[in-house]
């Protein structure tokens, strides 16, 4: 009977610990290095848009049950707005809401499609991010993926799966920042 007690109490604990879920991810993504575009001040109107169809940004799927969609806990496309607005910056751009030549960073696809067994988990995360751009002239499009694979032990620690997607997100805002056909069409 003395045993009995502390297995039910240590049962009691862990089935609690492991009913909490976290309804949000932390997402906080980086600028990564980036490269001088353009001596002069060149003026540009900059502009971010969230396409997506659905605001999560993190789906559980477990077998028997219905799919658990988890959002992230600031709307990442401010995030995003604000690390494209610094990434101009730092290329050398002047950003001007009066500008000639624009560009417009929309976010198309972000999602971490994450399957959970009872033994192990697998993640996948899909980032798309298009690119518009505007001279008096001409437009540019172009579109920038990336992709990132978790598998592990278990089920998935939120702090790696959010870690993986910050980490997708820095790829990519940083790929696209230096993407040097973008600022010469820019700079028409």
């Amino acid at each position: 009977m003395k045993l009995l007690i502390p297995i039910l109490l240590s049962t009691l604990l862990l089935s609690a610990c492991a009913s909490y879920e976290p309804t949000h991810v932390g997402l906080n993504p980086t600028l990564g290095p980036i490269q001088l575009q353009t001596e002069v001040d060149f003026p540009v109107l900059v502009d971010t848009i969230d396409t997506r169809e659905a605001s999560f940004v993190v789906r559980f799927n477990e077998e028997g049950k219905s799919p658990r969609l988890v959002s992230a806990s600031e709307p990442i496309r401010q995030q995003l707005d604000t690390l494209f607005r610094n990434g101009m910056n730092k290329a050398g751009y002047v950003i001007d809401p009066a500008a000639r030549n624009s560009v417009q960073f929309q976010l198309n696809y972000l999602l971490a499609d994450v399957t959970d067994t009872t033994f192990s988990y697998e993640s996948k995360t899909r980032l798309v991010i298009n690119v518009l751009a505007k001279n008096s002239q001409q437009e540019f499009t172009k579109s920038y993926n990336a992709n990132g694979y978790l598998k592990g032990p278990l089920s998935p620690d939120f702090a790696t799966l959010e870690l993986d997607i910050t980490k997708l997100v820095d790829k990519l805002t940083t790929e696209i920042l230096n993407d040097e056909e973008l600022h010469q069409f820019i700079q028409r």
